[in-house]
């Protein structure tokens, strides 16, 4: 509830407001009525106010108070209206509030669910990096090491046994000799022993310098 001050509450400002249409009758006014010191304004006038303050919260509406403030004027009353309106208070109606959309009610809940979900992923995204970065981590990577030196001897070794056994068959239509053809797969499977080896060792450096 407003307390009504003098100066605003003449009725030609009140009643422009669009939410407040009336006041809450003060000690002075009811006073005033009571006390018959309205007597010289018309009876109709003082039966709409006895009326309106013996309704519950007693409620002047600004219309009737601007008919006060001319009937005063036209009576030449010594009463004032900011007077009589002394300890009075604007009455605010309680505006209604619309039920809300149960569909926009859900659809917002969703939002705030997806919202709220996508700022933990933010908020766990360094946490899970760090992670990684642990033991775990340099476990994987010194396992992923193992395997490639491993992968590349495996391949060195099937790769002389293959170059031997095709050089050995093959050597069938130049030598006959069996001595003369194990001699021409030993030389051709060293040489590509050798080039292999060269190429192993260099992946092994890189690979054992991971670890």
């Amino acid at each position: 509830m407003v307390p009504l001050a003098a100066p605003p509450c003449r009725p030609g400002n009140a009643g422009r407001a669009h939410m407040a249409s009336s006041v809450r009758a003060g000690p002075r006014l009811r006073r005033a009525v009571r006390d018959e010191e309205l007597a010289a304004l018309p009876a109709e006038l003082r039966d709409e106010l006895e009326a309106a303050l013996a309704e519950e919260g007693g409620l002047v509406p600004f219309g009737l108070l601007r008919r006060l403030h001319a009937a005063l004027r036209e009576a030449g009353s010594p009463l004032h209206l900011h007077e009589l309106l002394e300890g009075c208070e604007i009455h605010l109606p309680e505006v209604p509030v619309p039920p809300r959309n149960p569909e926009l009610v859900a659809r917002l809940e969703r939002i705030k669910a997806k919202l709220a979900h996508e700022e933990y992923q933010r908020m766990t995204r360094n946490i899970t990096g760090q992670e990684m970065n642990g033991p775990l981590a340099e476990f994987g990577r010194q396992v992923r090491s193992v395997k490639a030196v491993v992968i590349t001897i495996f391949n060195f070794i099937v790769t002389v046994v293959a170059a031997f056994a095709c050089t050995y068959l093959g050597s069938q239509y130049v030598f006959a000799e069996t001595a003369a053809r194990v001699l021409s797969a030993v030389i051709v499977a060293s040489v590509v022993g050798l080039a292999e080896l060269y190429v192993m060792v260099r992946t092994l450096e890189g690979d054992l310098g991971k670890l």
